[in-house]
């Protein structure tokens, strides 16, 4: 690959300059490459205005919910040489306030429904912007009509070292504080070609983003498809009614969910159009009742593991994949190599489980905090956290997190295999296990269970149940229902939320 990155929105617009970058699925409005080109440039000369100074090398937060602006000012930052840091508009404005301070930011732009929250956030100093008209007076507007109709306005595209910062995204924080993962220009487009070797690209294909814009998930098809030259379609809030009327009408040929969304999907009964390609399935892991779903209504399910240190996906299996070998996410895709280190830190045979090591080009060069990195990243690779095992084929199964073990009584229990039991039990839809204190046995088992009829089953029916699987340290000792899993909007489990409700239902016990 080589060293410099060109500016490939402009480099897209010269190739395909009729093509369809970008659709409204709320609105209808569509842009060509050639418009998208140039809202970029007018929000870029408009960035600078605001900032008054010269932006590269700096960064600017995003405080935008998922709409199509956000593509004119992905693009217009990286054109400026600038990082774009995303920011979750779901948290409170003290823990946003945090990650802005952590990332350094040089300017922030909200849009009219996210002003106030993104005034409340930026530090001293630090100018506010708006994709709107701005109803608060030291908001500033970043119009669409300042460059020139040539697509380049007063800032001209130019290349940037493929090693250059390109977007600051922060990861889920489902056990702990969210940490900021600084991605390069490398990294995206190495995700870009090993996802399309893995998945294909057609030329009419057009990709539905329906997932938050400020995860991975949401960005990495606006980000793809312009290098494609394919198109993308923004859908600003998934609703299982309306976007299966969007997968039909707009001829969505690929989409990203998360298992809670698609198990939606199907429960309204939607049946995939021909022109679906795939189903991006990831976030978290798919049960094997979801993937038999897909398979007897004709889902083409791709479930993928990924992470943002990885700038998305890892591995990705095919349907048919997904179908025989239950519980994969396939092989690591092209470029990416993914070592399971057994218990003496050397890699495993297959079928052993240990924690998930990925290299490759696709890797982040570290986190916002040097000892965050130090920890995670070495020669070998990104420590990812994660237990996995291979087999054979070199097919990877995804088992749990290295700091979900819970230790009772000096046993260890792998609460992924617990959460899996619980999920075949007749009458549970869904579960969550975690470990909680014990004076006792130091950690207890705990699941958080989602009953299909709350009146007909008990946490005693619960552990008689989950002992016929498992050993009789691994079955939890405390169960509480809930109507839902609390989860993270990337689909992950929130396991401190599922923490603290666990603790406080041992407490009325």
């Amino acid at each position: 690959m080589a060293d410099q990155s060109v500016d490939s929105l402009a480099q897209r617009a010269a190739s395909t300059p009729g093509a369809t970058a970008v659709v409204d699925a709320d609105t209808g409005a569509e842009w060509t490459y050639t418009d998208l080109d140039e809202r970029a440039s007018a929000r870029a000369t408009a960035l600078e205005a605001v900032a008054d100074t010269d932006l590269d090398g700096s960064r600017v937060g995003l405080v935008l919910g998922t709409r199509p602006a956000v593509a004119d000012l992905y693009f217009a930052v990286g054109r400026l040489g600038a990082s774009a840091v995303a920011l979750n508009v779901e948290l409170p404005a003290a823990r946003l306030r945090s990650q802005a301070a952590r990332a350094d930011i040089d300017l922030l732009v909200g849009e009219r429904a996210t002003e106030d929250l993104a005034s409340a956030v930026a530090p001293g100093g630090v100018s506010v912007a708006s994709v709107d008209d701005p109803g608060v007076d030291d908001v500033a507007r970043l119009p669409l009509d300042d460059g020139d109709r040539d697509g380049r306005g007063g800032v001209a595209p130019s290349e940037r070292a493929l090693d250059s910062e390109r977007v600051v995204m922060f990861t889920s924080g489902t056990s702990g504080d969210p940490k900021g993962v600084s991605l390069t220009r490398r990294n995206l487009v190495a995700s870009a070609t090993a996802s399309a070797h893995r998945l294909g690209v057609e030329p009419d294909d057009r990709w539905l983003v329906c997932l938050p814009t400020y995860h991975m998930g949401g960005l990495a098809p606006i980000v793809r498809s312009t290098l494609y030259g394919t198109t993308t379609v923004v859908q600003r809030e998934f609703d299982a009614e309306a976007t299966a009327r969007v997968l039909d009408e707009r001829d969505i040929t690929a989409v990203s969910l998360v298992p809670t969304m698609l198990t939606r999907l199907l429960d309204a009964g939607w049946r995939p159009a021909d022109s679906l390609r795939f189903v991006l399935l990831g976030g978290a892991p798919a049960s094997r009742e979801l993937v038999e779903r897909c398979a007897d209504r004709g889902v083409p399910a791709c479930p993928t593991y990924g992470t943002t240190e990885t700038a998305s996906q890892v591995a990705t299996a095919t349907p048919g994949e997904a179908r025989d070998n239950p519980g994969t996410v396939g092989k690591p895709l092209r470029g990416t190599t993914v070592t399971v280190l057994g218990n003496d830190d050397s890699p495993a045979e297959p079928g052993e489980t240990g924690e998930l090591v990925v290299s490759g080009p696709t890797v982040t060069p570290g986190y916002l905090d040097a000892a965050h990195t130090a920890s995670a990243v070495d020669d070998r690779g990104f420590h990812t956290g994660d237990l996995g095992y291979t087999d054979d084929a070199g097919r990877l199964w995804v088992v749990g997190r290295v700091d979900d073990t819970v230790v009772t009584g000096g046993e260890n229990v792998h609460t992924a295999g617990v959460a899996d039991a619980l999920r075949d039990t007749d009458g549970v839809v869904d579960a969550a296990v975690v470990g909680i204190p014990d004076e006792e046995w130091g950690q207890r088992v705990a699941a958080l269970v989602v009953p299909a009829d709350a009146a007909a089953l008990s946490p005693e029916r619960v552990r008689a149940a989950a002992g016929d699987d498992l050993a009789a340290f691994a079955v939890p000792k405390t169960v509480a229902f809930a109507t839902e899993i609390p989860r993270t909007h990337s689909g992950t489990i929130d396991r401190e939320a599922v923490r603290e409700r666990l603790v406080a239902a041992r407490t009325d016990e």
